[in-house]
């Protein structure tokens, strides 16, 4: 095995030890097999040098998979695909109602809700079984930025607001059961903590564990347009701009596909492309 032993630049500036188990569950992660993951992880071991960016880690693993099957690189560049949903956060708490529909969630987005002191705009309300969810989007469209415990302080105080108020009426089914906390980054460890102690749920990229956003993406198959490699950014624009935010909404509707004026040819391939990427 070559030498590993390479000091690599995250995007928070951070200086850290290149992990070549990350970079194998990285790559295992798109659907590639065994072989085509360790002809990857050879070619840019060649291309280490000290001080490296995780950037153009990524950016060398995505070329190579994308030569091997686009679906590959699509399902590889999910991570970077949500901050694509940018630079607003709306496509990002539309991608959160989406992924909460397809789990069996009745939802509404951008609600205005009565507090005891003020009202407050609630990014996501979700229902499912008698439960009643007020949901908050921290969306960032820069790498490296992490929420910390003042954005969990700020919204438990919002949600503890709507309780109370509720709470003095015979408003019993509008007393919401939960609040949440939804982030494409990472939350850091006091904001973790403060969730855990208040009962606020946080779901970020990878918290909880087996449970974060990626793990239920993965799991449900409801990846974002944004992944797609055949798609340009504008088409991608345009129908973010529609409230078209998933790929699957895409398959068996191809209204706005064809509005684009995309060619049959093309569009068949975006088409394939979307459904290897559902069926990995």
């Amino acid at each position: 095995m070559k030498n590993q032993d390479f000091d690599i630049i995250k995007s928070s500036g951070e200086k850290v030890k290149f992990s070549l188990h990350k970079l194998r569950n990285s790559l295992k992660r798109s659907g590639a097999d065994e072989k085509v993951v360790e002809q990857i992880i050879d070619k840019v071991l060649d291309e280490l040098y000290q001080g490296i960016t995780t950037k153009e880690i990524y950016n060398r693993a995505y070329a190579l998979l994308k030569k091997k099957k686009s679906f590959f690189a699509s399902k590889y560049k999910l991570k970077k695909a949500i901050y694509e949903l940018g630079p607003t956060g709306f496509p990002f708490e539309r991608f959160i109602a989406a992924i909460l529909q397809y789990s069996g969630y009745e939802v509404k987005v951008g609600q205005i809700i009565k507090g005891k002191c003020v009202s407050h705009e609630v990014d996501v309300i979700a229902r499912k079984n008698g439960k009643y969810i007020l949901i908050e989007c921290k969306f960032h469209s820069e790498e490296g930025r992490n929420c910390n415990v003042k954005v969990p302080l700020y919204i438990h105080s919002r949600f503890q607001d709507v309780i109370a108020l509720h709470q003095n009426q015979d408003f019993v089914n509008m007393i919401p059961d939960e609040g949440w906390v939804v982030t494409n980054t990472r939350f850091t460890k006091d904001a973790t903590q403060y969730g855990e102690c208040s009962g606020l749920y946080l779901l970020s990229w990878d918290y909880p564990k087996e449970n974060s956003l990626k793990d239920r993406v993965d799991r449900l198959g409801l990846y974002p347009i944004t992944v797609s490699t055949l798609l340009t950014n504008r088409e991608k624009q345009f129908l973010l701009s529609r409230d078209v935010v998933l790929c699957k909404q895409l398959i068996g509707d191809v209204f706005y596909l064809d509005h684009l004026g995309i060619s049959e040819q093309r569009k068949q391939k975006i088409l394939k492309e979307i459904t290897m990427l559902r069926n990995l």
